[in-house]
């Protein structure tokens, strides 16, 4: 049997001792379930390929089929089925939500794809009979079942629990992905006790262009239950077949980019109560073949396999992944919310490979992951995750980073040398704007992964940065889908900004997505020991100069959008207008993460940038804006905002990052289903409060030099293969966010920063914290970390 991806050796050797700890104990994954976090409950294991997780109904009101992306939110108290993937946190309508699984406690009389309000066949729940915890889900409904989850890596294991007085059905709605699908089929085998089948599917985002909706995968599985049962029948759209064995049909994508009811397939399957009251449920999947699918059960499941032996399996796994990061101290919410953070990093990317190592590529063949590698990895939210999580992964698990980079490389090789920014399983969505896979490349390499194609990845990514292909020039699902790698390459070329009316979206958002790939080009190039491009690209990477307005919006100056004729269009900071992403122009003004003194210095120096970043962190009456005060402020709970805390470290006042970090932590993360105030972004903000507690942060793209926060914790043990790292904060316990005293390996440091050996060797920091500003600590030049501007 191939490897486990993600019981590394490491981890295994860990398993024993760390689950005496047992930190999945400490993880709530109802956090995130509502108010936006768009996370999901259900039973996984880190990285899995399956994620059996609960699909509600529509929240009343909503247009779409589903109560939120991931399939579940807390405000909702009907469930339509049980899913066997997920994505977490996306903040597209939905995404997988592959074949849900609905015990059934009536007769079947109607199609399940006639019922448009997915009333008949659901069933209410309460929050007081549900329970969730790392490879674990369970809960009772009000139609008399109980339904409990457990998974493998490429397998789930259902046990449903039927009333004696009522009939007792599964109803496997085949066809009924998040948003739709363009094909299905389904095959009922009572001889065998075996339900088979498939759906094709894709279409994130899909309704936000109306040219990008299109299938990209196919999800074969297998399904064996441990009792006989009967065919109850099949449907096909609107009519239904009772006693038939197969069917067939997807549900479309509609003329507004999800399913438009009445259309869609799927069986259902009936036991006999009275003698077999609870019953059994494993399946395998596979993005390859039936035959695969049900290799990866017999690999990973085989007849026998108890729930409580695989969730059992689970937890330690769990314990060893989580417990890479020992923390002391801190409240009973505070450790919750951190490894609840932790275990929502863990979760993305998705394995994709199977048992025996084939997967399907971009190209739609089946290919075998290498040898030298370990699995072949999908699902990836370039435009979050380049920013810290893959950080976080990465030096947690070198191992893991490398076969993310090598996954990434093959994607692209398979993709015709096109690096998607947005990828969903086998196929390329083009989701957000910008080249975030040079940054990606780059993180995972500095954090330790080197165990990847370098060389090959370093000249695709040079080449997509160089030459403007037709897709580059394409107008093609933009803007939030833009077919191209670098929509917009030749404008960039010819004119150093991206100039308003480009292919993209958002010019001045563009304009520094591309400043910060270019960057890590260069650092690519020095990681291959080409000074020369190197030097080419990090001059490149300060074009954002270019948008530098030092009059816009009465003085002061800002980083806004620009006609190609070079004249200045009206401008609002303060709106989030067609030039930006997510944010506004007083957000994005700090997203230059890899040169901040040369931002400084365009604002007028130090006292001046100091004086700017109080305004936006800050309300005129002293207290902190940190989220939800409007686009004049901070809005730390999505990306354009969240390196900027960070920036008070290189003006001499380090003690306002303290605070305004921890404040973020406090309100924005809570031990409840609001407690991400914001799409998760597949573990991207989850990453991003991780580093904050430790009081670190990777601020700079495709480097792992370490900007300083403070600790929440009294103690942080981080145990990876490159070296231990051990944070000591004596303070923390009181809640006290600001720097007294440090030091670094046993020598006393006013430095606000670490560099990129420490994070890839380890070592020990000792922080004195108090509840008072430490005002001249990190306050001198020398203190503050390193700015990479333009060279001669």
């Amino acid at each position: 049997m191939r490897n486990l991806v993600i019981a590394s050796a490491v981890a295994l050797a860990m398993a024993s001792v760390v689950a005496k700890a047992d930190p999945a104990s400490e993880v709530n994954p109802f956090i995130g379930t509502t108010n936006g976090g768009n996370t999901w409950p259900g039973a996984t294991m880190p990285f899995g390929m399956v994620a059996f997780s609960p699909e509600e109904t529509p929240l009343p009101g909503r247009r779409y089929p589903i109560a939120a992306p991931g399939g579940y939110e807390w405000r909702v108290n009907g469930i339509k089925g049980f899913s066997l993937t997920h994505l977490s946190g996306t903040g597209c309508t939905g995404a997988s939500g592959d074949i849900p699984i609905m015990p059934v406690t009536m007769p079947v009389e109607m199609s399940p794809s006639a019922d448009d309000s997915f009333s008949m066949y659901s069933s209410y729940f309460s929050h007081e009979k549900e329970s969730a915890s790392p490879g674990d889900y369970k809960v009772t409904l009000s139609n008399g079942s109980t339904v409990d989850l457990g998974v493998t890596l490429r397998t789930g294991y259902a046990r449903f629990a039927f009333p004696a007085d009522k009939p007792a059905n599964l109803l496997f709605r085949t066809s009924d992905s998040e948003v739709g699908s363009s094909d299905a089929s389904v095959k009922v085998d009572p001889d065998n006790r075996e339900v088979t089948g498939s759906v094709t599917s894709g279409n994130f985002c899909g309704y936000l262009s109306p040219d990008r909706r299109e299938s990209y995968y196919t999800l074969y599985f297998v399904a064996e239950l441990d009792q006989p049962f009967t065919a109850g029948g099949t449907w096909e759209d609107d009519t239904l077949h009772a006693g038939a064995r197969e069917a067939h049909g997807g549900t479309t994508y509609g003329d507004r980019g999800h399913p438009p009811g009445h259309k869609g397939s799927g069986a259902w399957i009936s036991f006999d109560p009275a003698k077999t009251p609870v019953v059994n449920l494993r399946v395998g999947i596979s993005y390859v073949s039936l035959a695969n699918a049900r290799a990866n059960l017999e690999a990973e499941s085989p007849a026998g396999t108890t729930l409580e032996s695989v969730r059992g399996a689970a937890r330690k796994v769990w314990n060893a992944r989580l417990g890479e990061i020992a923390i002391t101290g801190g409240t009973k919410d505070a450790r919750t919310v951190f490894y609840t953070a932790l275990y929502h990093v863990l979760l993305q990317p998705n394995l994709t490979s199977d048992e025996d190592g084939s997967y399907r590529g971009f190209d739609g063949d089946v290919h075998k992951v290498d040898p030298q590698r370990h699995a072949q990895f999908a699902n990836f939210s370039g435009w979050d995750i380049y920013r810290s999580q893959l950080q976080l992964v990465t030096w947690l698990d070198p191992r893991v980073g490398s076969d993310i980079a090598q996954s990434l490389l093959n994607q692209a090789s398979q993709n015709h040398g096109v690096w998607d920014r947005w990828t969903h399983l086998t196929g390329a969505t083009s989701v957000m704007n910008g080249d975030p896979s040079a940054p990606a490349i780059a993180d995972v390499y500095a954090f330790g992964g080197h165990d990847f194609d370098l060389k090959g990845a370093y000249a695709s990514l040079l080449r997509a940065a160089t030459i403007a292909n037709d897709l580059d020039l394409s107008r093609r699902g933009c803007e939030v889908q833009c077919v191209g790698q670098r929509p917009g390459l030749d404008q960039w070329l010819k004119l150093h900004y991206m100039p308003v009316g480009s292919p993209g979206w958002g010019s001045a958002a563009d304009t520094l997505e591309m400043a910060a790939a270019d960057f890590s080009v260069a650092q690519l190039a020095t990681m291959n020991g080409d000074e020369q491009i190197a030097k080419l690209f990090v001059n490149r990477a300060g074009w954002w100069r270019n948008l530098f307005n030092p009059n816009a919006f009465n003085g002061g100056g800002y980083i806004q959008p620009r006609n190609a004729d070079g004249t200045w269009p009206k401008f609002d900071p303060s709106v989030e207008e067609e030039g930006f992403v997510e944010g506004s122009g007083a957000q994005y003004l700090w997203m230059v993460p890899f040169d901040p003194a040369g931002l400084i210095e365009m604002l007028g120096g130090k006292d001046k940038a100091a004086a700017r970043m109080d305004r936006y962190f800050y309300n005129p009456d002293g207290n902190l804006a940190v989220t939800n005060s409007g686009g004049l402020h901070a809005e730390l709970n999505n990306e354009p905002s969240i390196s900027s805390p960070w920036l008070y470290d290189f003006v001499g006042e380090p003690w306002k990052t303290q605070q305004v970090v921890r404040a973020a932590m406090n309100q924005i993360w809570t031990n409840t289903p609001a407690g991400i105030a914001g799409n998760d972004d597949l573990g991207e903000m989850s990453s991003w409060y991780v580093w904050a507690a430790l009081g670190l942060y990777p601020l700079y793209p495709g480097r792992a030099e370490l900007v300083l926060g403070s600790p929440l914790f009294e103690e942080a043990t981080i145990k990876r293969p490159g070296g231990r790292t051990v944070i000591h904060a004596t303070g923390a316990a009181t809640d006290a966010p600001f720097i007294a005293a440090l030091s670094v390996n046993g020598k006393p440091s006013t430095r606000a920063w670490l560099p990129a050996s420490f994070a890839t060797t380890g070592g020990t920091l000792e922080f004195t914290l108090s509840n008072t500003p430490g005002k001249t600590w990190g306050a001198n030049a020398d203190d503050a970390p390193p700015s990479f501007g333009p060279v001669k």
